[in-house]
């Protein structure tokens, strides 16, 4: 299990959050019993871009069949990296879109090899 800090929104007030990512439910969003939690015992939201990435990460762990929690560790500390010196809401979704990209990337030189 790893733990990362986002930043929640409890009423308009903007603070972090200690967010654990390991080995989910199928049948669930890894963040669903913490968002669910989050929002009934203190009123906050995991933002919308937290859970899409995680989503997005959750199935390219999948479908690439490798460990969910270190390619949170990369993407999620490489996003972090970058927010700290650039600052930026959108660190987090732009990494994973990066991810997605080298992915899709990876897979299409994998199919023009057997092609050829």
């Amino acid at each position: 299990m790893k733990k990362f800090t986002v930043n929640c929104d409890f009423g308009g007030q903007i603070a972090p959050f200690t967010i654990f990512l390991g080995d989910p439910e199928k049948e669930h969003h890894p963040l669903h019993f913490q968002a669910e939690w989050l929002s009934k015992t203190r009123g906050g939201t995991i933002p919308a871009q937290v859970m899409e990435a995680v989503s997005t990460l959750k199935s390219l762990a999948d479908k690439n069949k490798v460990s969910f929690e270190e390619l949170c560790v990369y993407a999620l500390g490489a996003a972090e990296q970058e927010s700290d010196e650039a600052a930026t809401d959108n660190t987090i979704t732009d990494e994973v879109q990066s991810l997605v990209d080298e992915t899709h990337d990876d897979t299409e030189s994998k199919s023009d090899d057997v092609a050829t």
